[in-house]
């Protein structure tokens, strides 16, 4: 090869390599304009659309309201730890809402001030999320949720659950987030000594878990006496049930099927990853000996949700209890799994779980009056719904 061709060929390799650079220089640009413009749709207000920061969205129920107001054309911005919530189920929405701007996942815990909202040591720091991101209202699910953990655990519940609200609320009121709809729990009242629960039950909680929840409760209407802010707060009972259409499901994390929901623990004996169902107290002073709780099936309990944010007003503050106004014995609970699974469960009776409670079960009459909503699903039905998810995810989302 003589000295003219090898100057040729190199100046024509020269050339490939800079059109290639020059290709990927435009492709990174254009990756990254692509990512721009979405992260531009989440930080900036937009006529017509309601941005949603879903806290704990990646739980079972933030899950679920994700999907529902995803697919009622909000924006919506999930924040998750993980340390309870399942990507699985965030990557299932992702696959189900794709278009730009819809949807985004930010890994962060609410208990990191830095990454809520500001870092106090460093004030000149940008916040990681709030400013970062235009929302227009708050669904607060994240929280840990197990009565009798938080009889175990009860500095964990009050900073993950009562801290934690402190922080959220504090950026909220720096960033002028207006809307905040609140995800508490029956458990607020306590042992009631009337049934059913309404409203204006005394609140007189009797486990660290309803004690934190009642904190946060009185954080929240505190700031609300001084600021125009909406509140809406959601007592609801007892979760089961999922996505009617397979979507999504419950998923919780193999440790802790010792401390997760009935449901949750009858499937994994019918399915035979435990080799029954084990009834903790069967003494109470019910018709049955065995607890009493009003089941809401996860689907109404988002609807109501939904029907919160819709009807949230500045200034108002919205208490309501989420049920289906009817009790069921854990006995008669049992029975429904066994029929909508057909296996007849090993059932083991055991002394009764620290902190719970004989008898609770919601009149859900205030919000079917002021917020047009009521409980469409039976326990039968949901369990059935949730069964058909539970034997295609034998692994959950795995």
């Amino acid at each position: 090869m003589d000295y003219a061709e090898l100057k040729r060929r190199s100046s024509t390799s020269r050339k490939l390599l800079l059109l290639a650079g020059i290709a990927a220089i435009c492709f990174f640009i254009f990756r990254s304009s692509s990512s721009f413009s979405t992260s531009v749709k989440f930080s900036q207000h937009e006529q017509g659309v309601t941005h949603v920061l879903v806290t704990g969205g990646a739980g079972y129920i933030g899950s679920h309201a994700s999907l529902r107001l995803l697919k009622d054309a909000y924006r919506v911005t999930i924040v998750d730890n993980l340390s309870r919530g399942n990507m699985g189920a965030v990557k299932a929405l992702q696959e189900l809402f794709p278009e730009p701007g819809r949807l985004q996942f930010i890994y962060a815990d609410l208990g990191d001030a830095a990454a809520v909202s500001w870092i106090i040591s460093f004030p000149t720091q940008v916040n990681k999320i709030f400013s970062q991101n235009a929302f227009d209202a708050v669904m607060h699910f994240a929280a840990v949720a197990y009565v009798g953990e938080s009889t175990q655990e009860p500095l964990r519940y009050y900073h993950n659950i009562t801290s934690n609200t402190l922080l959220l609320v504090k950026a909220m009121a720096a960033h002028d987030v207006k809307t905040l709809i609140y995800s508490s729990t029956c458990a607020t009242y306590g042992e009631p000594e009337k049934m059913p629960i309404t409203e204006v039950t005394p609140q007189a909680p009797i486990n660290p878990y309803g004690k934190a929840k009642k904190m946060a409760e009185d954080i929240i209407l505190d700031f609300s006496k001084t600021s125009d802010m909406a509140v809406m707060i959601l007592r609801y009972f007892n979760v089961i049930g999922s996505d009617p259409e397979g979507r999504l499901g419950e998923a919780p994390p193999p440790e802790l099927r010792e401390q997760g929901r009935i449901s949750g623990a009858c499937f994994d004996a019918a399915r035979g990853i435990i080799p029954g169902l084990k009834i903790r107290g069967v003494d109470y002073t019910t018709p049955d000996g065995t607890c009493v709780r009003d089941y809401i099936d996860v689907t109404d309990l988002i609807d109501a949700h939904v029907k919160a944010l819709e009807h949230a007003k500045p200034s108002k503050v919205g208490i309501y209890n989420v049920g289906t106004g009817k009790g069921s014995s854990v006995k008669q609970f049992v029975e429904a799994c066994k029929k909508a699974t057909g296996v007849d469960i090993k059932i083991d009776y055991l002394s009764r779980r620290p902190g719970d409670y004989a008898e609770v079960y919601s009149d859900p009459s205030k919000i079917r009056r002021e917020l047009n909503w009521i409980a469409r699903y039976s326990l039968e039905e949901s369990l059935a719904i949730a069964w058909r998810w539970q034997k295609v995810h034998r692994n959950g989302y795995n």
